[in-house]
C-alpha cells in the first residue's frame, strides 16, 4: 500500500479545499472550505453556475448583497461535495464575526437554514468558528441547539481546553502555521520529530484521551508529509491535494505516528474561565500573532469573494443591457 492508503487504516482522512475534481479524485472521508479556498475555487470556470446562482438569490433577500451571495454560494459548494464524500462538510462563518458571539450564532443558523433547505441533514455539517473566546462561546449555544461545530484557528492548549469545556464537535488545531512562526522567530529548521507544530497538536490528543473527551481532534495546515506522518493515529487530518498526491505516490512504510491507545489520567480536566483565557492565551506569542492573522488573512479573502461576486454581477449587467440595447 502506499502511505494514504497506510494513512486511511489509521486517521479519517479531510480534503483541505474546496475543489471538487480533487476530492473525487482522492475520496477522503470528509472535506473542509474556508473563504481562502471558496475564493480559488469560486475563479474556476466549472464553478460560474454557482456564482450566478448565488447572486441571484441574494437579489431576492434583503442584506448585504456581497454577503449573502458568499454565504449562498458556500452552501452550493459545500452540498456538491457532500454528494461526494460519505461523510461531512466544514462550512465557515465570516471571520469578520470572530469576536461577536451573537453574531456568529445567527450566521451559522443561517447556514444550517440554507442547507436543511437543499435537503442535507444538518448532522452532515460542521460550522467553522474561530478560537476566540467569543467563538467558543457562540460555539457552546450552536451544539446545544444540535449545529456541531468545528473550531478553527486553534493554536494554544488554552484554546482546546476551552473547546473541549464546551463541548464543541471537533478542533482543527494548526500544525504548519505554528512551524511557520517558530522557524521565523528562531531562524532554524524543524524535522517532524521536534516540529513545535506537530508537538502541539500530540499535547492536546493526549490531553483529550487521557480525560475522555469527546471532542475530535483534526490535525490541519500541513506544511510537508513528515508532519502528517508524525500524526498518524489522530482522529483526523485534513489534507491539501498536493499533500494528498505526495502521500500517494509515496510507495514507503508511514511512520508510527500516534499511539494507538492512551491511558487515562487522574489528574482533573481543567476549566479555564474568560479572564484565565485571555491572559493564557496573550502570554503564548506565537498564538496570539497566529490567531490574529489567520482571522485578518480569512477576512481578506472573504472580502475577495464578495468583490469576485459583485464584479461578476456587473459584467453581467453590462452585457446583457448591451444584448438589449
Amino acid at each position: 500500500m502506499n502511505k494514504l492508503e497506510q494513512l486511511r487504516q489509521r486517521s479519517l482522512v479531510v480534503a483541505d479545499t474546496g475543489d471538487i475534481e480533487a476530492i473525487r479524485r482522492y475520496r477522503p472521508h470528509d472535506a473542509t472550505t474556508n473563504p481562502s479556498l471558496l475564493y480559488k475555487a469560486a475563479q474556476l470556470p466549472q464553478y460560474q453556475p454557482y456564482l450566478v446562482d448565488a447572486l441571484a438569490w441574494a437579489d431576492r433577500h434583503r442584506g448585504e448583497r456581497g454577503r449573502l451571495a458568499a454565504m449562498k454560494l458556500a452552501v452550493a459548494i459545500g452540498a456538491e461535495i457532500l454528494d461526494i464524500v460519505p461523510g461531512v462538510v466544514s462550512t465557515e462563518v465570516d471571520a469578520r464575526l470572530s469576536f461577536d458571539t451573537r453574531a456568529t450564532v445567527e450566521y451559522a443558523r443561517q447556514l444550517i437554514h440554507l442547507y436543511e433547505q437543499a435537503d442535507i441533514d444538518r448532522e452532515r455539517v460542521l460550522i467553522k468558528v474561530a478560537s476566540t473566546w467569543e467563538g467558543i462561546t457562540a460555539a457552546s449555544i450552536l451544539e446545544r441547539e444540535g449545529i456541531h461545530c468545528n473550531l478553527t484557528l486553534l493554536f494554544s492548549f488554552c484554546q482546546a481546553v476551552a473547546c473541549a469545556e464546551a463541548g464543541v464537535t471537533l478542533i482543527s488545531p494548526f500544525v504548519g502555521r505554528i512551524l511557520d512562526w517558530h522557524k521565523a522567530s528562531s531562524g532554524r529548521d524543524f524535522t517532524a520529530a521536534d516540529d513545535p507544530g506537530v508537538a502541539s497538536v500530540q499535547g492536546i490528543y493526549q490531553y483529550y484521551k487521557s480525560r475522555g473527551y469527546d471532542t475530535v481532534v483534526m490535525g490541519a495546515s500541513f506544511r510537508n508529509t513528515g508532519e502528517i506522518e508524525a500524526l498518524a493515529g489522530c482522529d483526523r487530518l485534513t489534507i491539501s491535494p498536493q499533500l494528498l498526491q505526495a502521500l500517494e505516490e509515496d510507495s514507503g512504510t508511514l511512520a508510527s505516528g500516534l499511539p494507538d491507545r492512551v491511558a487515562p489520567e487522574e489528574r482533573p480536566r481543567q476549566a479555564l474561565t474568560e479572564a484565565e483565557f485571555r491572559y493564557q492565551l496573550n502570554a503564548d506569542a506565537m498564538a496570539t500573532e497566529k490567531l490574529a492573522e489567520g482571522i485578518r488573512n480569512f477576512v481578506h479573502d472573504q472580502e475577495q469573494l464578495e468583490q469576485l461576486l459583485l464584479q461578476q454581477a456587473k459584467e453581467r449587467a453590462t452585457s446583457d443591457a448591451a444584448t438589449n440595447s
